[in-house]
């Protein structure tokens, strides 16, 4: 008689889907390691992938099964997690192109190099993509996913906001003149 197998279960889930992949189908994704790497600038991100799609979430999925031997391959790197990156659309630019290319020439800039996975973009150079998005804010997205180093923790900022409405008020009234 054979001796009957053991089974096991996981408690994290393998992959998970949210609705903010299912929306739109027109999107740029990063590939997020546990562990961040060293670039030639001497910084470290844990940034393995940048890419785009026009299919939504399946997309990501299939570039999450295709490249994972790949992506995991590296020393200490036990999790990768695909977070979605959008931008406003305008008529008759994707602006979800423009959106990657920016953020593969703003890590570029940043890091020394594009990251790891990415075979496109080595030899891009800047071409329309200031005109839509700012290097400030472009630079900004990437660090959110650095990890600090004193907590172990991710970086993750929330978007900062505007008022809604005209300027915004001051709790205090200021008088230009003093009344006695």
């Amino acid at each position: 008689m054979t001796r009957r197998r053991n089974i096991k279960t996981q408690s994290r889930p393998a992959i998970t889907i949210t609705r903010q992949s299912v929306g739109p189908q027109k999107l740029v994704y990063l590939a997020v390691a546990n562990k961040p790497r060293k670039y030639p600038f001497g910084y470290r991100s844990p940034i393995l992938y940048i890419g785009t799609t026009k299919k939504g979430a399946g997309r990501i999925a299939q570039s999450a099964a295709a490249r994972a031997e790949t992506l995991l391959a590296g020393h200490g790197v036990r999790q990768i997690s695909f977070h979605i990156v959008r931008c406003t659309p305008l008529r008759k630019v994707k602006t979800w192109v423009k959106l990657e290319r920016a953020l593969l020439l703003a890590f570029k800039h940043t890091y020394g190099s594009v990251p790891i996975a990415n075979a496109s973009g080595k030899n891009a150079r800047w071409r329309g993509e200031l005109d839509y998005f700012s290097e400030k804010r472009l630079v900004a997205v990437l660090r959110s996913f650095e990890v600090d180093s004193s907590r172990g923790t991710r970086r993750l900022q929330a978007p900062k906001t505007r008022p809604r409405h005209g300027k915004k008020r001051s709790s205090r009234q200021h008088h230009s003149g003093s009344t006695r």
